[in-house]
């Protein structure tokens, strides 16, 4: 039988060579990872402390940034370390774990947004039925069903691409292990692998995307359709930064993975996945928080509360 892989480890060339950019890019991503855990768990901590927030749209909010946290520290810590010490070879099983573990939980966040979309379309379109439409067991069963699709994606594609042969070049020409990075190296016929990759990352993009469009197209005729002027605002102000990482979020998707590999052009592949991959989770408690007066009060109770115990 011949061996399915002859490497053993593989070369992360990183975002750039350069010796003067090492440390100034290891600042700005450190940087960028400390916020973007601080914000989200601050986001979470809100959450859980303010009871005004157990509703299911902060459950699917705390839940985003939980997969924020997870998905960005797959990638993050491997590539501030390799810019601080120099090192960035990854083994062969660490590169596996670490696509497998940033696929589960983009993938995760993918259907968490469009359960979200679903959750502003009951509470916008629906209002007298919300209570009973978004259960607590709905919403449960809704967090699950989106893990569960994360990781059943991202089983199929990390058992698809290391089921290929790597015995030629082990250099991998991004900073972290993705998909159509490490394909690219295969010395087998990829064909397969590569419509496998495109046909999945297809259904579940726009599986998702389909959810988001549909809900949102019966908010904007809901909210065309209101009299009241709150209530029109009520409903827009809790749509908007739902609707901005949305944008930001699948623009980012749609351009790396719905493309063969062999058409991907690796410098800007790199660039595109600093933004989804670091910047996004960063942005999304920031998006959150700015927009949405609920978090902004929960935000000040907690704040006049540790300058109450602090004697400020």
């Amino acid at each position: 039988m011949e061996n399915r892989t002859e490497v053993a480890e593989f070369i992360l060339l990183g975002l750039t060579n350069a010796p003067e950019l090492q440390v100034p890019l290891f600042v700005i991503f450190l940087l960028i990872y400390l916020i973007n855990v601080a914000g989200n768990l601050g986001m979470l901590f809100l959450i859980l402390w303010d009871l005004r927030l157990h509703t299911p749209m902060y459950f699917f909010l705390g839940n985003l940034s939980l997969v924020d946290i997870w998905y960005s520290s797959a990638v993050t810590p491997t590539v501030v370390a390799g810019l601080l010490i120099g090192n960035k070879v990854i083994s062969y099983s660490a590169c596996a774990a670490q696509m497998f573990l940033f696929a589960a939980f983009a993938t995760a966040e993918n259907f968490l947004l469009a359960a979200m979309a679903y959750d502003r379309y009951a509470a916008v379109c629906k209002p007298l039925h919300y209570t009973s439409t978004m259960t607590t067991s709905v919403c449960a069963c809704l967090t699950l069903g989106c893990y569960v699709g994360g990781f059943l994606n991202a089983s199929i594609h990390t058992g698809d691409t290391f089921s290929l042969s790597f015995c030629n070049s082990n250099l991998v020409h991004h900073f972290f292990c993705d998909v159509p990075a490490v394909m690219v190296l295969s010395c087998s016929d990829r064909h397969v692998s590569e419509m496998v990759l495109v046909y999945a990352a297809s259904f579940v993009i726009c599986s998702a995307l389909f959810v988001i469009l549909v809900s949102y197209t019966f908010i904007f005729v809901t909210l065309l359709n209101m009299r009241s002027a709150a209530g029109y605002q009520k409903a827009l102000s809790t749509c908007v930064s739902h609707f901005i990482a949305v944008s930001i979020f699948y623009g980012t998707l749609i351009f790396m993975y719905l493309q063969p590999s062999s058409s991907h052009s690796m410098d800007t592949d790199k660039i595109v996945s600093v933004f989804y991959t670091m910047v996004i989770p960063m942005l999304n408690p920031v998006v959150y928080s700015l927009r949405n007066k609920e978090v902004k009060s929960a935000f000040k109770k907690v704040v006049e509360k540790a300058k109450y115990f602090l004697g400020m």
